[in-house]
C-alpha cells in the first residue's frame, strides 16, 4: 500500500481526519468540490485549522481520483451522496473499491411528504447500496465507530470498524488506515454496521438534550443502555444482526457520541434544550447533524414496522412537533420493561 495511491471524497472535517490517518501509510488524494476551497487548502495546508498531513494533496477532479486511485473513501453527508455518486459513476471501474464513511441514509423519497403506510423498505437504502446501485462497483465496505473529527485530528488514539462481505476489502482497509494511534477491527456484517452508525446518531441529540437540562450521568447511562437496545430492535427489523450493535460501531459509537459536546448531533439537543430553534442551531453548526435526518427516516421505519422505539418517536416529537423536552422525559419515564437487556432474546 506504501506505493500506492488511496483517494477520500469530501474535505470536511472528517474526510480530512480519514485523509491525514491514510496519509500515515500512503500517499492520499483529498476530493473538494468547490474550487476556490480547494486553491485555499493547497495555500495553507489547513482544513479548519487543521493541518493536512504531507502525503495528502487536494483535487477537484474526479476522473484524476478515479484513474490514480485503487482503493477510496467517500465521507460525506447521507444528502448529497447519491448526487456525488452519480457525478463519480462514470470514471469508476469494477475493479475499484470503495469502503465509505457517511453515517446516513438515503431515501428515494421526500422524507418530508412520506407517510410510513405507504413506505416501501426498499426504497431506503444504505449508502453501501447505493453504490451497488449507481456504480459497477461490486467490492464496497463502510466504515464506522468512535470517530470524532477533532480528536482524530489532533491525533488522539481512537478505533474503528471496516465492515464488508469482502474479505479483501476489510484487509485492505485495514492495512491502509491502521496506526499506533489508530486501531482497526474488521467485520462482516455491513447491513449491522451501517445501522448501527446511523441509528447512534438521534439517541445522541436525546444525550445533549439531557445535558441542557443539567441531568447527571444517571440519567445519561439509562439512556445509552435503552437507546442502544431501540437500535437493536430497528436494525433487526431491517435485517441487520444485533452483534453489529455490541462492538466499536455500536455501543463504541454510541458512547463517544452520547458524552462528548464535540459531536454536532450532542450538540443539537444541548442547544434545543436551552431553547434554541432547530433552524438557527442548524444554521449555526456550519456541517450536517445527520440525527436530525435519521429521526425522519426512523419515524417512518418505526411506524411501518412496529418495532419498539419509544425514545425515537419522543424525541421526534421534541424536535419537530414541539413537544416540551421535560414533558418527553416524564414520557419516557414511565415507559420501561421489567426484563433488562431484554434486546439479548431477539
Amino acid at each position: 500500500m506504501n506505493e500506492k495511491t488511496v483517494g477520500v471524497i469530501g474535505a470536511g472535517s472528517f474526510g480530512t481526519a480519514i485523509a491525514n490517518l491514510l496519509g500515515e501509510n500512503q500517499r492520499v488524494l483529498l476530493y473538494e468540490r468547490k474550487t476556490d476551497v480547494a486553491e485555499q487548502i493547497r495555500q495553507t495546508r489547513k482544513v479548519r485549522g487543521y493541518d493536512l498531513h504531507e502525503r495528502v494533496e487536494i483535487s477537484t477532479s474526479f476522473e484524476q481520483v478515479a484513474k490514480d486511485c485503487f482503493l477510496i473513501f467517500p465521507a460525506i453527508p447521507s444528502h448529497h451522496f447519491k448526487e456525488m455518486i452519480v457525478d463519480f459513476s462514470q470514471h469508476l471501474r469494477p475493479d475499484h473499491i470503495m469502503i465509505h464513511a457517511t453515517k446516513g441514509l438515503h431515501c428515494e423519497f421526500d422524507i418530508d411528504q412520506a407517510q410510513s403506510k405507504h413506505l416501501r423498505l426498499k426504497d431506503i437504502k444504505t449508502m453501501s447500496e447505493l453504490i451497488l446501485q449507481e456504480t459497477g462497483i461490486v467490492r464496497v465496505g463502510c466504515l464506522a465507530g468512535p470517530n470524532l473529527a477533532g480528536e482524530i485530528l489532533d491525533k488522539q488514539p481512537a478505533a474503528t470498524v471496516i465492515a464488508s462481505r469482502f474479505d479483501e476489502v476489510i484487509r485492505l482497509g485495514i492495512e491502509a488506515l491502521k496506526s499506533d494511534r489508530f486501531q482497526v477491527y474488521g467485520n462482516r456484517d455491513i447491513l449491522g454496521i451501517e445501522l448501527a452508525g446511523v441509528l447512534k446518531n438521534y439517541v445522541a441529540i436525546a444525550s445533549g438534550a439531557l445535558s441542557g437540562l443539567g441531568y447527571g450521568e444517571n440519567a445519561r447511562a439509562l439512556l445509552i443502555t435503552r437507546g442502544m437496545g431501540e437500535m437493536i430492535y430497528i436494525g433487526k427489523s431491517l435485517g441487520a444482526d444485533k452483534r453489529a450493535f455490541l462492538g466499536m460501531a455500536g455501543i463504541g459509537d454510541l458512547i463517544a457520541t452520547c458524552t462528548s459536546p464535540k459531536s454536532r448531533n450532542f450538540t443539537v439537543g444541548y442547544r434545543i434544550a436551552k431553547g434554541e430553534s432547530l433552524s438557527d442551531i442548524l444554521a449555526s453548526i456550519g456541517e450536517v447533524a445527520e440525527g436530525v435526518r435519521t429521526l425522519k427516516i426512523g419515524k417512518l421505519i418505526v411506524e411501518h414496522t412496529g418495532a419498539n422505539a419509544p425514545l425515537l418517536l419522543t424525541i421526534h416529537k421534541v424536535i419537530f412537533e414541539g413537544l416540551n423536552i421535560e414533558t418527553a422525559v416524564r414520557m419516557l419515564m414511565r415507559h420501561y420493561t421489567t426484563a433488562d437487556a431484554d434486546y439479548l432474546d431477539l
